[in-house]
């Protein structure tokens, strides 16, 4: 059985690093959701953090992240989220940063709306905050580094076993997907379901579902409508859809 154990307890952390203890100030506050989820986080090494689109899940990744990073638990925030194939991207034009800006603008949003923008483009340019794409995660190991995986509803079986074995020492990683919008062609490839079955049996393996929602309350309306229509209900509950659109 695999065991994503490595993460240090906090006596070690801050002996071997001169850790900042006072938290940081945001311009966002997490609701009492998000707290007890981002106790979690901390407690664990890997954390998969479900929920629908506009729970917060995102947002509290990127909280967490920069909160250890500007306290110096870190060295590096790495983000990464499924979008084309290296060949797909070849063709795109500019640095990688460029080809990958159309595909993490959810997550610079998030961290904009947390932290100073022109104090979080240093922490980029710097390195400090490095954008990966799944395709390019093969063959590295991220050491003191927290890692945000976005989208993983995306992420296949495969991809997702390759990017949970390049977390390092001293490394977090946190998982965010909603697994009613996967794209996957196979359903029964979802790597993001894989990782929520192997969190009931892998130690410092956790995964919550985030249940809030931020959006304007149009949107939940709309929800509401859509599942209350007899043809959205009719597809919905097809075996063939219904089998995979759920975590359990």
């Amino acid at each position: 059985m695999t065991h994503f154990n490595n993460t240090p307890k906090a006596e070690e952390i801050f002996r071997e690093k001169k850790v900042v203890k006072n938290p940081i100030k945001f311009k966002i506050q997490l609701n009492e959701e998000q707290k007890e989820a981002k106790q979690l986080i901390l407690d664990n090494t890997i954390t998969l953090l479900a929920g629908q689109a506009g729970s917060g899940k995102t947002l509290l990744a990127c909280q967490v992240a920069l909160d250890g990073l500007l306290r110096r638990i870190y060295d590096k925030i790495i983000i990464t989220r499924p979008t084309v194939s290296k060949e797909e991207i070849g063709f795109l034009p500019g640095d990688l940063r460029e080809k990958m800006d159309p595909w993490v603008q959810p997550i610079y949003q998030n961290l904009y709306m947390l932290y100073d923008k022109a104090k979080v483009e240093k922490l980029i340019a710097d390195g400090k905050i490095e954008i990966v794409p799944v395709s390019f995660m093969r063959g590295r190991t991220f050491l003191d580094s927290c890692v945000i995986v976005d989208e993983a509803q995306n992420v296949t079986h495969d991809q997702m076993e390759m990017i949970a074995t390049r977390l390092g020492l001293r490394s977090k990683m946190m998982v965010c997907g909603d697994a009613h919008q996967t794209d996957l062609k196979k359903k029964s490839d979802s790597g993001f379901k894989y990782l929520y079955k192997a969190s009931k049996k892998v130690k410092n393996l956790e995964a919550i579902t985030l249940n809030s929602d931020h959006r304007n309350e149009i949107v939940q309306d709309l929800r509401d409508y859509y599942v209350d229509n007899p043809i959205y209900r009719y597809l919905y509950e097809k075996p063939c859809l219904q089998e995979d659109t759920h975590l359990q």
